[in-house]
């Protein structure tokens, strides 16, 4: 018995079907059942209840089901503690991140990453969350970092950075004098917002609705369906926002925008990784991830 037999028998049962299962880790079908069958010779007993129409766990295969789930959770934790030691590594990334993580925080780290990690290539896409989870089903990412937890029976999602939205007015706005202002003053100014669904504006919505408070009752003068777009809106005096402060460094640094903090409500938020369960990720892709989690502070 090894990892790779136990790593090959949950997939066949996540997967639901050895040709599912072939097409998931890169293996021809027979390579699969070999595998599976040499497994089976070992504890002496089937694992699957095989029938023309589809595999259902034997009683051993039950019990067998927990043990590997486990070995693959081990040798994940153990790809991550080892990645620090890692730094001859080679290969290329295939990742998906959302709009503010693609287009805002991630360029600050990937400088430092690549002088860290030369022979690590990267290749991202910026798109929605459900693009990247349609993209990582269909094996074309290896990983996808979102704004906004999900769930899906196929994949894992964890914590790996954490984000902060503010509220950003323009820099002649009477507001951007003051050093902190109430979340009832800030709601008597017109808004513009990212779109509906959006990651950023969910954070916000949850935040009014834990304070009592119904987003529907904002002044809202335009929603807009990218940051750069609610940045230049704000800019040109159409309104004030609430956005991630990774997404302004620029505009503030040149005097344009202006970052007030309000003293009765937090907007913070965690960034996910999201893969499928099925999968191992190469150890560039598990030392890339705890990179992000070292470094989530600098950018």
């Amino acid at each position: 018995m090894n990892f790779h037999q136990l790593h090959i028998f949950y997939t066949v049962l996540e997967r639901g079907s050895f040709s599912a299962a072939a097409q998931t880790l890169h293996m021809t079908q027979p390579a699969v059942t070999m595998q599976v069958q040499a497994l089976e010779d070992y504890f002496g007993t089937k694992l699957f209840n095989r029938s023309t129409k589809k595999i259902m766990l034997s009683e051993a295969g039950h019990t067998l089901m927990p043990y590997a789930l486990r070995s693959i959770q081990l040798m994940r934790e153990t790809d991550q503690a080892m990645s620090a030691f890692t730094h001859m590594l080679e290969g290329r990334l295939q990742l998906g991140a959302s709009l503010t993580i693609g287009e805002y925080v991630l360029p600050r780290l990937l400088g430092p990453f690549g002088k860290q990690y030369p022979n690590i290539s990267i290749m991202m896409k910026v798109m929605n969350t459900s693009q990247i989870m349609e993209e990582i089903l269909k094996h074309q990412l290896n990983f996808g970092l979102i704004e906004a937890s999900v769930t899906h029976p196929d994949m894992v999602i964890e914590p790996v950075m954490g984000d902060e939205l503010k509220l950003i007015v323009p820099h002649d706005h009477p507001l951007a004098e003051q050093q902190e202002v109430t979340l009832e003053e800030v709601l008597q100014h017109p808004f513009v917002l990212r779109e509906q669904g959006s990651g950023t504006r969910r954070v916000m919505e949850e935040q009014l609705f834990s304070k009592g408070l119904d987003p529907g009752s904002m002044k809202i003068v335009m929603e807009l369906g990218s940051t750069g777009a609610v940045k230049s809106a704000v800019e040109a005096g159409l309104g004030v926002t609430i956005i991630s402060t990774s997404s302004v460094k620029h505009e503030v640094a040149l005097g344009l925008l202006e970052i007030v903090n309000i003293s009765d409500a937090s907007f913070k938020r965690q960034f996910y990784a999201i893969h499928l369960k099925s999968t191992l990720l190469p150890i560039s892709a598990v030392t890339f991830l705890t990179f992000l989690r070292e470094h989530s502070n600098d950018n």
